[in-house]
């Protein structure tokens, strides 16, 4: 069974950086699509960004654009989610998640497993 655990949230002032983990485990993450998602109180979860584990390929919201950068360790099996110049509305509760899936892109993916979660506050 797949597993996916967040760390690396917390508070950090406007302007700042912060840098996401999420450890996998449980799968074969060469024929996986890795996402980031996120969800602020009273708000929808949105995607944020995402990379095709085998090549590399990212894509990201344009809200975080230029700002964010995904990327994958394959020794460690893990995703990271750097943010920088981090703003007030970037505050929220972060997902990874995990979509079996080797076509890129694809108009969707259908993220199958999910992380519980890290915060990540931005004061301004």
């Amino acid at each position: 069974q797949v597993q996916l655990v967040e760390s690396g949230g917390g508070l950090v002032q406007a302007g700042g950086s912060l840098r996401l983990s999420c450890a996998a485990s449980g799968g074969t993450f060469s024929s996986y699509v890795m996402g980031w998602f996120r969800q602020a109180p009273g708000k929808e979860r949105e995607f944020v960004a995402a990379v095709r584990w085998s090549g590399g390929n990212t894509v990201y919201a344009d809200s975080v654009k230029g700002r964010f950068t995904i990327s994958r360790d394959g020794a460690k099996n893990t995703v990271y989610l750097q943010m920088n110049v981090l703003k007030p509305e970037d505050t929220a509760l972060y997902y990874c998640a995990a979509a079996p899936a080797t076509g890129w892109p694809l108009p969707r993916y259908d993220y199958k497993f999910w992380g519980q979660g890290t915060q990540v506050t931005v004061s301004s």
